[in-house]
Formats: structure tokens, sequence, C-alpha cells
């Protein structure tokens, strides 16, 4: 009787224990809000010249970590010193003129009616006016030319890597034309692709566990956002062109969201383009969150 109750109870106690196991299994692979599907993303800033012109030195080298204000490189200065004394040239013209004029304008208003007609004195005046402005324009030609100049010097304009290092003295510069890449070391993030079935179970907020494909390497993070739309590869033109599918499969979509790392360890290189597992974990505190929308 007895060896009957413990088969009786060691069976029960195998299926329940299968059970849980089948449970635990089918909630973290179908239910929860996981994916494999992560990659590590950072802004990429593609840097222009302001000015055109040849360039005569490159300070930077590939793969570099510089600061920001560090020098990139230079565009040959000679041709803009020129305009700059050109404008400097013509700033001092200028003002003599508008010296003369004055001291005319101010002379004929001096003398009487008699002796200079009010129609003299008003084009004297006009003249003297019209002198001023002369000034004034030669003087935003000059800072127009000390702006070039300085431009030539093109600096970093945030912290981060030189990537893909494509520039070399002697190349020429053209206004607009990136020559080098920087990723913002400030902006790493994951970009984490759920399937739309599981994103009831993502909130702004919750905590997020990230996994590197590369090592055993686990960052903390939180959600940070939900991307509102993906591409409609079906709808071309005016029409939408519907392609042929099974009424009994169904494909979930893949979500993007945005997931923030919390603290990047020391001596850890993150590069944009790295795979990763996304595990999210709902908020302690929020209680029964509205999913994102």
């Amino acid at each position: 009787m007895f060896p009957r109750i413990a088969r009786i109870a060691l069976t029960a106690g195998i299926a329940i224990v299968a059970a849980y196991v089948g449970y635990s299994l089918w909630n973290r692979y179908i239910d929860a809000p996981w994916t494999r599907d992560g990659r590590v993303r950072a802004d990429i800033i593609a840097v222009s010249p302001d000015v055109a012109g040849i360039v005569t030195t490159v300070a930077v080298i590939d793969d570099q970590e510089i600061h920001k204000g560090d020098l990139l490189f230079v565009v040959d200065t000679a041709r803009y010193e020129v305009a700059l004394e050109e404008a400097q040239a013509a700033l001092q013209a200028a003002r003599i003129e508008a010296a003369l004029k004055q001291d005319e304008a101010a002379r004929r208003a001096s003398l009487e009616a008699v002796v200079v007609s009010s129609e003299n004195q008003q084009a004297a005046k006009s003249a003297a006016s019209t002198a001023g402005a002369k000034v004034r324009q030669a003087l935003s030609a000059v800072a127009a030319a000390e702006l070039n100049l300085a431009r030539t010097r093109v600096v970093s304009p945030v912290d981060g890597f030189v990537t893909n290092l494509n520039v070399h003295a002697g190349d020429y510069a053209v206004v607009g034309r990136p020559l080098i890449a920087i990723v913002d070391r400030h902006s790493f993030r994951v970009e984490a692709y759920f399937e739309e079935t599981k994103l009831p179970g993502v909130h702004r907020g919750d905590s997020a566990e990230l996994r590197l494909l590369g090592g055993d390497v686990r960052l903390s993070g939180h959600v940070d956002g939900l991307a509102h739309a993906i591409s409609e590869p079906d709808v071309a033109g005016l029409l939408s062109n519907v392609s042929p599918t099974f009424h009994w499969v169904r494909l979930a979509q893949r979500i993007p969201v945005r997931i923030s790392i919390d603290k990047i360890p020391d001596g850890l290189t993150l590069a944009s383009g790295m795979t990763c597992t996304v595990i999210v974990r709902a908020a302690p505190t929020v209680r029964n969150p509205a999913p994102l929308k």
C-alpha cells in the first residue's frame, strides 16, 4: 500500500514540476518582454568644413578619442588672410571718406543759406550718412573675413571618437561636404526590437538588463521611449501593393524600443552596431502602468 502511495506521490510531484517548468519556459520565451534583437546605437556627427580650400593639416588619427574643441584639421589659411587684409583696408578707406564727408557736411551746415543753398547742405548731409553706412558695411565685411579665417580651423563639436578617417593633407575641402565622422561618446544607447505581442509588457521607466553578445557583459538601463511608426513596404505609390500571405500565418511586427544605458563601466568598449539581449522588468514604483503610446 505504501509503495503505491509513494509512486502516486512521486508521479504527481514530477507532473507538478514539469508543469511549473513548462509554464516558466512559456512565460520566459513567449510572453515575457525580452528580445535578442538589440543593437547598440550612437549619434554619428558628420563634420563638414564651413570654408573651402586645400587641407593643410590633419590633427587626428583614426579611432582617436577626442574632446569637444579639439582641432581636427586645418584648411589653407592664405586666401582668407588676404581677404581679411583687403577687408581691413576697405574699412580704413571707408572711415577716412566718412570723416571727410562729415567734416564737409558740418562746414556747410555752419554757413548761412546766402553762401550755401539748403539743397547743397542737404546733399552734404546725405553724403555723410552714406559714408557712415559704408563704414558699417566695411565693418561687417571685416567680421565675415575674420569668421572665415577662424573657420579654417575645424574643431570637434562633441566628445567622442574619430571613426573611418578618410581625409588627408592635400585633399580639397568643399563647403558642406562631410570629411570626418565622430561618434558622440555621450549618446550610446540600445535600440531593442520587440515583437508587437510583447509591447503590453513594456512601459516607459521600466528597468532593463542588457547582455552584450561579446563576452559576459551585463549593463543596466531603462526604457526611454518607443517608436511611433515603422516602414510599410507594401505601400507603393497611390495604391497598396498587398503581398500574398497564408491565412493561418501572421508574423508579429518588430517595434523599436529605445533603452538608455544607466552607466557604462570603465574600460568597456562600446561600438555602434553591437548586438545584445534585452530583458525588460516592470518598474517597482509603477502599479499597473499603461503601455507606451
